[in-house]
C-alpha cells in the first residue's frame, strides 16, 4: 500500500471483526493494534494492563466527555479514571496513525482519527446465530448463554462509544463501510475492504 491509511475496524462482539483485522493488516503489510494498543498505553503511562483491559467493561457516568476540550498534556489531574484511560489510548492512537498506515481494531479510534483524511472507518456486523457460533467456538462462552453474553459485550461497546464520542455506536452515518460478515467468509470481507481502500 503506497498511501497512508489508517484503517479502523469496529465491530459487533463475535462478527470475526479481529480476524478480519488481522487478516487485512497482513495483505496490506502494515502493522496490526488491538490488545498492542494496551500494552503500548501501559508503557506510555506505567498504569496496570487491568486497568486498560477493564475500561471497556465499565459504565460511564451520565457526563458526556469530550476529548477536544482536554488540553494535550498527560496532566489530566481530576478526571475520572475511565477519561484518563480514554486520553491516553486517543494519545497512543494517534501517535501510532501519525507513524504511517496501520489497521486498528476497536478503541473508538474512528472517533478518535475523525479529523484525520487518510483514516477509512469499517463497521462489521453479522447475523447473531453467527456471532453466537463464532463467540463459543472462539472465546468458549457457554453455549446456554452465549446470546445473551453476545447482547451484554455489544450494549457495553455502544455504552462506552456512545458516551465518549457523543455519537450512536454502529450507525451508519459514523462510518466510510458497513459489511455483514455472515454474507460471505471473513477472506472475501477482507478482500472487499481492500478493494474499497484501493479506490480512496
Amino acid at each position: 500500500m503506497n498511501q497512508h491509511k489508517i484503517i479502523t475496524i469496529s465491530r459487533q462482539y463475535g462478527s470475526g471483526g479481529r480476524i478480519v483485522g488481522k487478516k487485512l493488516a497482513d495483505a496490506l503489510g502494515v502493522p496490526f493494534y488491538d490488545n498492542e494498543l494496551i500494552a503500548l498505553a501501559v508503557e506510555k503511562t506505567g498504569m496496570s494492563e487491568e486497568c486498560f483491559q477493564d475500561a471497556e467493561k465499565t459504565s460511564p457516568g451520565n457526563l458526556l466527555f469530550s476529548l477536544t476540550s482536554l488540553a494535550p498534556s498527560m496532566d489530566s489531574y481530576g478526571l475520572p479514571l475511565s477519561e484518563k484511560i480514554f486520553l491516553v489510548q486517543s494519545q497512543v492512537i494517534k501517535e501510532i496513525a501519525e507513524q504511517g498506515s496501520c489497521v486498528i481494531v476497536g478503541r473508538s479510534a474512528d472517533y478518535v482519527l475523525s479529523d484525520n483524511p487518510d483514516c477509512i472507518n469499517i463497521f462489521l456486523q453479522a447475523d447473531m446465530e453467527d456471532r453466537v457460533k463464532r463467540a463459543v467456538a472462539l472465546y468458549d462462552l457457554p453455549e446456554k448463554n452465549a446470546e445473551a453474553a453476545v447482547m451484554k459485550t455489544d450494549k457495553r461497546r455502544a455504552n462506552y462509544y456512545n458516551y465518549f464520542t457523543g455519537k450512536k455506536w454502529g450507525k451508519a452515518e459514523n462510518y466510510d463501510l458497513i459489511l455483514n460478515t455472515s454474507k460471505m467468509d471473513l477472506d472475501n470481507i477482507v478482500k472487499v475492504i481492500q478493494t474499497y481502500i484501493s479506490f480512496r
